[in-house]
């Protein structure tokens, strides 16, 4: 059997991962292991284009770590890793940068937000998918995880690294798309889209009570419980979605079209779906992110496993430029 493809993806330490982030990438992330060799890295260098808190940023850091280990990530075959561990990337980030159109740049769609919002736009952020291009290519990444909003930082990845080779000979994989299938919307508290900005998570791993206390809070409307349900225009049963199998969801929505079953039973049927997949990895979060040497250690690994292909193809293009 041949080796593994190479996958790579990258996550903010930007607040405590929610529920919406697990459904969206945590978990894919984890089970993309079973069919690809995956680098993971903590975004800590981009997470400065809007994070001004360094205490902040390093807890947050090792909440991941936790995080990560908690839900069964195999540090021994995969690499899981600090971004700001790796100089080598921000060398590279130079290079690049000498190559890179500024009217590339300008079409970028954080900043083109940015500039619609009338935001200060720093040169970290107008330079992101320079940064972001060399955290997949000094790896020699074969595939790259992306939804539909992400596409165009791949296709900037692939652009850059085209020229790149066409100018100074072959030096880069060229990294493919691995399309993240639709994640239906993770509804928050009030029904909108769950989002730290909106202020309307459910935090991944809390305790257990707080983690009850979060779904009994959820909006819904004001039917009585003998009155008929909809479950389609439910956010309590769109979560409860994401973590049933489709006989459970059946049986739940009958319920809630037969009346006779008040909002408060949907919430804490939901609530034990959720806690039966969460309960065991919440254990053993709450175990190891009080042990700071363990979490520094699967760090320090991660990183001698990324930094020892990053110098590598940071070597190749040292010598490809003439340096």
């Amino acid at each position: 059997m041949g080796a593994k493809p190479r996958s790579l993806s990258g996550i903010k330490p930007t607040g405590i991962p929610h529920l919406g982030n697990y459904l969206g990438m945590i978990k894919p992330a984890i089970q993309l292991q079973e069919t690809h060799e995956t680098f993971y890295f903590i975004a800590d260098y981009h997470a400065l284009t809007s994070m001004r808190d360094p205490e902040q940023l390093r807890e947050h850091t090792y909440d991941l770590t936790a995080i990560f280990a908690a839900l069964g990530m195999d540090f021994e075959n995969n690499a899981f890793f600090r971004q700001s561990d790796i100089p080598e990337v921000t060398e590279l980030t130079w290079i690049l940068s000498c190559i890179t159109a500024k009217g590339l740049m300008e079409r970028a769609h954080a900043y083109k937000d940015a500039v619609a919002k009338n935001q200060e736009v720093s040169m970290g952020l107008f330079c992101y998918p320079v940064l972001m291009a060399c955290d997949i290519l000094i790896y020699d990444s074969n595939f790259v995880p992306v939804g539909q909003d992400q596409r165009q930082h791949l296709e900037i990845t692939r652009d850059l690294a085209i020229r790149f080779n066409h100018l100074y000979g072959e030096a880069f994989v060229i990294p493919e798309a691995i399309i993240e299938k639709e994640v239906a919307l993770i509804p928050g508290l009030d029904g909108r889209k769950m989002s730290k900005s909106y202020g309307n998570v459910i935090p991944l791993l809390a305790p257990e009570k707080q983690f009850r206390k979060a779904i009994m809070k959820i909006t819904t409307d004001s039917k009585a419980v003998d009155e008929a349900k909809d479950p389609d225009s439910c956010s309590v049963f769109a979560l409860y979605k994401c973590f049933a199998n489709a006989t459970e969801q059946e049986a739940l929505a009958e319920r809630y079209r037969s009346g006779g079953m008040g909002y408060g039973e949907a919430k804490q049927i939901c609530f034990e779906a959720l806690n039966a997949e969460l309960k065991e990895p919440r254990k053993i979060y709450q175990q190891i992110r009080t042990d700071q040497n363990k979490l520094d250690g699967i760090l320090e690994s991660g990183r001698d496993k990324a930094r020892a292909v990053a110098r590598q193809v940071t070597d190749r293009v040292r010598n490809k430029v003439g340096l």
